[in-house]
């Protein structure tokens, strides 16, 4: 709906009586459970109406403003009006954004609120190749329901929904309305027609309002209250049978021949198997056993834990920061190393299968197993203090074969979240920087001459080499001494000037070969390209310009306070995000990621800033993702200087 950006009044702040009747009408429509604490004593007004008062602050905090907007939605381009409101979730800082929308009767929860508020709407999963198509605005088909039969119980026609990917199944993507009761589908297969009706995505205009205009936020990698969700467990059943697996490939209907527009275009009819193969690879799709699951997830931690052994030598405890809470072992240590190879797989491999239900019970396991060493905190939360690095499980672990991840990206192709974000693959890539040359007009009859395209790019070593083959083809080298280069009308009009020492060559008759191979470099337009890993030119599209720097740029805030700030990453395969998550954690500071100023809105230029004097540990951090010292620009404007 919100694929254009809506027309919104100034905001206005939401008088405490107002946010309190909004936050209770939410709670009333939701269904929402208010918590209660069964200790307090029940004739304590006070204790008593605690839950719901924090309820209400989580749903809609202190700061939040509303405002009156006006968009356009549907082929007829129907005008559609509502209220927003926005607000600042408690550890967001203070950049405000989206965080429910109403319309008409109905008000939805933006991604931002379901990222911090789990279960508060029945979650629905597809895989994340049509999540991607869902967030270009096309409606989620009910052939591509996941998970199911049977669905949660609350997914019924009209009801608010929110969508996650199968390879993310924790973070919600997209909320919608469902146009046909879910809840009572018995198959998916063969099924026809739209299932939820597309409101909001990561992604739209809403996902990137912001009070100080900055980019949207992209979706966390684990959320785990939205893994805890106990409503409908037997939703969460394998989905295999749901899946057609047939030669080569997937298919998600039985027959191909009657689908709509919409389905195809959301990739669940028509695609050639071997396209999905990648997608859907099959291992194994018998039904995994709890013991089977239990082995996975411990193999996943002692994966992960060897990783950060091998990517992180020489640092303090390998790069991990004590204490590791129980999300950052889930997204760092266990989720990137499950053997998710297929949808079922992906399907079974969840926390709540395992014989200890939650992640707060797999790490006591670790602790009896003394793998690690770990304490409980605030009376709700396991918190990992110690790795036993040289446990015998840890040193006789032969990591296997993961799932194939793309490149992490911060954004799609269309600078929108990706469906789901895989961990950074930066850290151990190769990185070539190679100068291009593309020949001016004049010079290109010399590379007529020499059989060569006066419109392509070279290096400049190929560069010399036409200009040698030239002056063979024209006979152009003196007898006597082969460095000395005769020239001719050609090299005469496309190299030579009217400068003085143009002017004394002409005179004499000759020219240094090595000052002509100079001035055809220099009459050549530069370009260049970053090559990664095993890539060649001829797979790049090489930019005009020389080779960009990152930026390095030291400076003091507040006085006496020394702030970091690194820009460019981007052009050398790096995303701002991770990168910004290691320095916090090697630099135990805070961390941030914003747009350059000065950046364009369209093609925005991230930039990290860590607090403190960091130039060695983010050259660093640089260096282990293949960036050559040389390709930095250190900037110390502390001391009114420029460094390296």
């Amino acid at each position: 709906m919100f694929k254009k950006k809506p027309n919104i009044k100034p905001l206005s702040p939401l008088k405490s009586s107002d946010r309190r009747r909004t936050a209770d009408q939410i709670i009333s429509d939701f269904g929402i459970e208010v918590p209660v604490d069964v200790d307090a004593d029940p004739e304590d007004k006070a204790a008593s109406t605690a839950g719901l008062t924090a309820l209400r602050k989580t749903l809609l905090p202190d700061n939040a403003l509303s405002a009156r907007f006006t968009t356009t939605a549907g082929p007829d381009l129907k005008q559609i009006s509502g209220t927003i409101y926005v607000g600042s979730h408690r550890g967001t800082g203070d950049e405000q954004r989206v965080l429910w929308v109403k319309v008409g009767d109905k008000t939805y929860p933006s991604v931002y609120t379901l990222w911090h508020n789990p279960v508060i709407v029945p979650l629905l999963y597809t895989p994340s190749f049509v999540v991607e198509k869902l967030q270009g605005g096309a409606d989620l088909m009910t052939p591509g329901l996941q998970r199911g039969p049977p669905f949660p119980k609350k997914a019924t026609k009209g009801a608010i929904v929110a969508i996650a990917s199968l390879e993310s199944p924790t973070v919600p993507m997209a909320v919608g309305t469902c146009e046909i009761d879910v809840s009572s589908l018995e198959r998916v297969q063969g099924a026809k027609g739209h299932a939820v009706n597309m409101f909001h995505w990561a992604g739209d205009e809403l996902w990137s309002w912001s009070s100080g205009g900055k980019p949207g936020t992209n979706p966390p990698e684990y959320l785990e209250g939205w893994d805890d969700e106990k409503e409908e467990d037997a939703a969460l059943a394998s989905q295999a049978a749901a899946i057609d697996i047939g030669d080569g490939g997937v298919s998600l209907e039985a027959d191909p021949t009657e689908r709509s527009a919409a389905e195809k275009a959301q990739g669940l009819e028509g695609e050639d198997p071997s396209s999905l193969k990648d997608a859907f690879e099959v291992v194994d799709e018998k039904e995994l056993s709890q013991k089977e699951i239990d082995d996975a997830f411990r193999d996943a931690f002692l994966y992960g834990v060897r990783h950060h052994m091998d990517q992180n030598k020489g640092q303090p405890s390998y790069g991990l920061v004590f204490p590791i809470t129980q999300s950052n072992v889930m997204s760092l240590l266990v989720q990137p190393f499950l053997p998710t190879h297929t949808p079922s797989r992906t399907a079974s491999l969840q926390i709540k299968k395992t014989s200890w239900k939650n992640i707060k019970k797999f790490i006591k396991y670790l602790d009896k197993q003394k793998i690690v060493r770990s304490k409980e905190q605030g009376g709700h939360e396991m918190v990992i203090l110690d790795v036993d690095f040289k446990d015998p499980q840890i040193e006789a672990f032969k990591p296997y074969r993961l799932p194939k991840k793309d490149a992490p990206t911060a954004a799609s192709a269309n600078g929108k979240p990706a469906a789901s974000l895989p961990a950074e693959s930066s850290v151990g890539q190769t990185l070539k920087v190679v100068s291009l040359l593309r020949p001016k007009e004049k010079i290109a009859p010399i590379l007529v001459g020499a059989k060569a395209d006066p419109r392509g790019l070279y290096t400049p070593a190929q560069f010399k080499q036409i200009l040698n083959t030239y002056i063979e083809t024209e006979n152009l080298a003196s007898p006597k001494n082969k460095r000395l280069i005769t020239i001719n009308p050609q090299l005469a009009d496309a190299l030579l000037s009217s400068s003085s020492s143009s002017a004394t060559a002409v005179a004499s008759g000759t020219i240094p070969r090595d000052t002509l191979a100079e001035r055809i470099i220099s009459a050549s337009s530069p370009f260049h390209t970053i090559l990664r890993n095993d890539a060649s030119i001829s797979d790049s599209k090489p930019k005009a310009g020389a080779p960009p720097k990152i930026q390095i740029v030291l400076e003091t805030r507040g006085g006496n306070k020394t702030v970091t700030k690194v820009s460019g990453v981007e052009t050398y395969f790096i995303m701002p995000q991770p990168l910004a998550d290691e320095l916090r954690k090697t630099c135990a500071g805070s961390t941030s990621v914003d747009q350059l100023m000065g950046s364009s809105p369209k093609n925005p230029v991230m930039e990290v800033m860590v607090q403190g004097p960091q130039k060695d540990a983010v050259l660093k951090a640089l260096e282990k993702r293949g960036v050559n010292r040389t390709w930095v620009d250190v900037v110390d404007k502390t001391k009114g200087k420029k460094k390296g």
